[in-house]
């Protein structure tokens, strides 16, 4: 028996989803998310060269370790984004604070792209690439929110399909990421890489955010949320529905956590099994691919037979699987077994990413859904996420853990994130603001 509320929200606002464009819905609310996580991924690929260019340093790894530095930094502001921009989207509409979203991501990525570099302009230099950096973090912060409440508020009764191009669409950011690290190492002369080609791919960003903003002009909000001009969405969500967040929280760390994991694989592969590092772009291009193709699906058949009930097999298939592919990681490390490993937990991550905006959505109202959702994904990203890799390391210093670090942390992960599925499921929480 699903617990997941499809069957109540598939009778919800029956005639408004009817004549929507959901194409043109799903393209609007989502190239922004593709924009933030193509960022994400580009800025990760060309660590070296944007340590070079912005943080110079006589030691190559200070250098790069400051590189990070910025991008996890972040993650700071995205909870505040989510926060801003959700009260903004819960107050003045949902279109109002996409357009806001994708013009400040759009306007941070320019500013990287063309930044002078130290060499000319001095401390100047890092300084405005973390200013733009926290830019990012805060229009990213914003986005998750307002765009997956657009999308669930225009095809109630298809929640799990249209919520999960939120995902499908990180996977396509990955797979422009990976391609233009693949074309651009193989085309261009290391010098030249360094010099100015680097900058290519953050100006083909830049591209998109113009196309993004006209195409979210001409979209049709799904209603006008209702007024909360006395009431703050904020003071709401954290009155009255914390164990809400929390539980989408919960449900939210085993999936980004496995994300965080397998953008960290190419350093993984190098740093830790010796491979080259050509094999680890490799393995993440076939997962972004995975992405793309299978979360629309999984969202799909959660539409059927509920969220949780999708959820909790696949959790459980990540539970029992998470192990035994690092041990095989360590034990046999080849090319060939890290792209496969790497897939699998990529194919069960896109399964599990399907229903998640869905079900995230649905345990809060409408009248708080965007803040709710912002706070609740960026604090999740942020913990589970951003901080991922660096637990890692840190567990990967203990000899009894050593280069198993990473299956001990995503075992412990998915634990949580069991526990708050069956909770969600226990108490029918997701059913009660379809």
């Amino acid at each position: 028996m699903a617990s997941s509320g499809e069957a109540a929200s598939s009778t919800a606002f029956p005639a408004q989803s009817a004549s929507k464009p959901i194409a043109r819905l799903v393209i609007a609310t989502s190239i922004g998310n593709a924009l933030e996580w193509y960022d994400i991924a580009v800025y990760g690929y060309f660590a070296v060269y944007i340590s070079r260019a912005f943080f110079p340093n006589s030691d190559p790894t200070i250098s790069l370790l400051l590189t990070l530095g910025t991008f996890g930094l972040s993650f700071i502001t995205r909870p505040l984004g989510g926060v801003i921009l959700g009260t903004y989207a819960d107050r003045y509409g949902r279109k109002a604070s996409l357009m806001v979203s994708i013009v400040l991501m759009t306007l941070g990525t320019f500013a990287i792209a063309v930044m002078p570099t130290y060499e000319r302009i001095g401390i100047l230099a890092p300084v405005a690439v973390l200013l733009a950096r926290l830019v990012q973090g805060f229009s990213a912060g914003g986005e998750f929110g307002s765009s997956t409440a657009i999308l669930v508020e225009h095809a109630p009764e298809r929640r799990g399909f249209i919520a999960s191009w939120q995902f499908a669409t990180q996977g396509l950011g990955n797979v422009f990421a990976s391609a233009f690290g693949v074309g651009l190492t193989l085309s261009l002369a290391p010098a030249d890489l360094q010099s100015w080609g680097w900058r290519i791919p953050f100006l083909f960003g830049v591209l998109i955010g113009p196309a993004g903003i006209y195409i979210r002009n001409n979209i049709e909000d799904a209603g006008a949320p209702p007024a909360t001009k006395q009431d703050s969405p904020i003071r709401e969500v954290l009155s009255y529905q914390k164990m809400r967040v929390a539980l989408g929280i919960g449900v939210l760390a085993i999936s980004t956590a496995v994300n965080y994991l397998i953008l960290y694989m190419p350093t993984y592969a190098v740093k830790t099994l010796n491979l080259p590092p050509s094999v680890g772009y490799i393995a993440t291009f076939v997962g972004a691919i995975v992405v793309t193709i299978l979360a629309p699906i999984a969202g799909m058949v959660s539409d059927r037979i509920g969220r949780t009930t999708h959820m909790i097999v696949i959790n459980g298939l990540l539970l029992v699987s998470i192990f035994p592919a690092f041990l095989l990681l360590t034990k046999v490390p080849t090319p060939f077994i890290i792209i496969a490993v790497v897939f699998w937990l990529a194919a069960l991550k896109s399964l599990y990413y399907g229903p998640l905006a869905a079900l995230m959505s649905e345990l809060l109202p409408p009248a708080t859904r965007a803040t709710g959702l912002g706070l609740g994904y960026n604090v999740g990203v942020m913990v589970f996420g951003g901080m991922g890799p660096v637990i890692m390391a840190w567990l990967g210093g203990f000899a009894v853990i050593g280069d198993l670090a990473p299956g001990y942390y995503l075992t412990l992960v998915g634990v949580l994130s069991m526990s708050a599925l069956i909770e969600i499921r226990r108490t029918k929480a997701d059913v009660s603001f379809v």
